[in-house]
């Protein structure tokens, strides 16, 4: 990160259980559409996905299966992070510097528009911040980037912003870099569905239920991008959608398991989702520590990944993966133990716990391969360790309501499946909204946890890097707010009239404009 010293430049970053084996039944596969399959070319690429996004709203666009569609697409924020390098690259702002202990200034770029003809400037810029950020709006993104923080931001002139924070914060241009960018015409008092941007896509239609039509707008600023249109269906099986790929019905298909058939055209790559539940330590049994870390003893990580991944997954320990600043290489994922689970549990209701009490498992339906059958076995371990756990299967717009704050109220204790990516590369990006007492997606914290998280995010260099390691520990000692289960290995299917190399970003951000037809 710039210091207030430097001159404006780009800156840079910076054995299964006896009864498990039933659960492993697989779902029965879908008929692909008999639909003719119209012949892949230069016009229009045809991305097939896991599920209908349940809005493109810009301030939501950090949700994977918005974002996957709009970010980089039709909306593009100030600055963007490189998946490769981890540095922070400009897009929308040219040039930034940190001015004052708590203020940043960014330039911006000239010449411009929003797909609706006004000019993108600061005032833009600031409306944006403001909307996303300082409103009450409720956007997704304030709570998982920036939290209970305001942002006073100044348009100083048409190429310059100023944003000022109310304490040092070392990684702003990176929190800015989750921000979308909208025309000062966006609702303040409702969220769109359908936003407009300075992106190179523009949306063309959305037939709801049916399709997505992105059409390439001739008015971007930048490299004109080699597909006239995209176009978005989606598929809840993966099989299916793997299956609409090796046919010719579709050029690039999201999420995809190993076991889906999908051949060479089937590409892995490293992205930064983790698996794990998240346990709401306020309600009986999960209120009490001993029962959290049954959890995490009764599930068998390793025969997941072996058996439901084909080893392609790795155990985790930590909901972040390795390359994530503050990523603790030294935290070993629980060990599976069912006796000690048993007995936990058994400790645990001799002091009185209602051990008796209806645990949901909370899980979102087609969030990821298997991910019903990986419900299923989690529901019969925990059961085998003698909890009482409902399975709880919900769509997006449903499991939101138990992702995020305000979470539903009455449904007693849950322990959530949750996939986190951090796209950042920093861990207060996780932490924040994880793991703080107040955070947009945590059940639970203590004081003494707060003050930890707190340091962490003001701290820079090496400093920084070890107290998010120090919160990760922490939090397996002594909060065990998680049951961690694995860090995922990302396979799409591409067809070979595609030229693409996916990154770690490309599960979250999928850049149209970095595909172009094979020759």
């Amino acid at each position: 990160m710039t210091s207030s010293s430097t001159p404006l430049f780009p800156a840079s970053a910076v054995k299964w259980p006896a009864l498990a084996a039933g659960a492993l039944l697989a779902l029965s596969g879908c008929a692909v559409s008999n639909s003719e399959a119209a012949p892949a070319s230069g016009s229009a690429l045809r991305v097939v996905l896991g599920q209908e996004p349940p809005t493109l709203e810009a301030c939501e666009s950090n949700l994977t299966s918005t974002g996957v569609v709009v970010r980089s697409n039709v909306t593009e924020p100030l600055v963007e992070r490189n998946p490769q390098t981890g540095e922070l690259e400009p897009l929308l702002a040219t040039e930034w510097k940190a001015t004052s202990d708590t203020e940043w200034t960014f330039k911006l770029r000239e010449g411009v528009k929003f797909q609706d003809g006004t000019p993108f400037n600061a005032e833009a810029a600031a409306f944006t911040i403001d909307r996303a950020v300082n409103s009450k709006l409720g956007c997704n993104v304030e709570g998982y980037v920036f939290g209970d923080a305001d942002l006073k931001v100044k348009a100083v002139d048409a190429t310059t912003l100023t944003v000022t924070t109310p304490e040092p914060d070392p990684i702003l241009p990176l929190r800015l870099s989750f921000l979308e960018v909208v025309p000062t015409s966006t609702s303040t008092t409702a969220k769109v569905r359908e936003p407009i941007g300075t992106g190179p896509y523009k949306i063309e239609k959305w037939d709801a239920g049916q399709k997505i039509t992105l059409s390439s707008w001739d008015g971007y600023w930048g490299d004109k991008p080699a597909y006239a249109k995209a176009e978005y269906q989606w598929r809840s099986e993966s099989s299916v959608r793997a299956a609409m790929v090796t046919s010719g019905e579709a050029d690039v298909a999201m999420g995809l398991s190993p076991d889906d058939s999908v051949g060479e055209l089937g590409v892995d790559y490293p992205n930064n989702e983790t698996v794990a539940l998240r346990l709401d330590a306020t309600k009986a049994p999960l209120n009490d520590i001993r029962i959290r870390q049954a959890v995490n003893y009764a599930i068998d990580k390793e025969g997941i990944v072996s058996s439901l991944y084909q080893g392609k997954h790795k155990v985790a320990a930590q909901l972040v993966p390795e390359g994530i600043v503050g990523h603790n290489s030294a935290l070993k994922g629980w060990a599976f133990d069912l006796d000690k689970a048993k007995a936990l549990v058994a400790e645990a209701k001799a002091a009185g716990v209602d051990t008796s009490a209806q645990i949901s498992l909370v899980v979102r339906s087609a969030q990821f391969p298997k991910i019903t059958e990986l419900a299923q076995v989690l529901q019969e371990q925990l059961s085998q360790a003698g909890l009482n756990v409902k399975l709880k299967m919900l769509e997006t717009s449903q499991h939101l309501t138990y992702q995020v704050r305000p979470f539903a109220a009455d449904e007693g204790a849950v322990a959530l499946m949750t996939q986190h990516g951090n796209q950042a590369g920093d861990a207060a990006f996780t932490v924040d909204q994880y793991m703080l007492s107040t955070g947009a997606q945590s059940y639970f914290g203590t004081p003494e946890f707060d003050a930890l998280i707190k340091k962490g995010d003001a701290a820079s260099g090496d400093e920084r890097k070890k107290a998010f390691e120090d919160i990760f520990a922490y939090q397996n000692d002594k909060v065990v707010q998680f049951a961690h289960i694995s860090h995922q290995t990302g396979i799409i299917g591409k067809s070979k009239s595609v030229n693409y190399t996916p990154n770690s970003s490309s599960g979250d951000e999928l850049r149209v404009s970095e595909m172009t037809p094979a020759s």
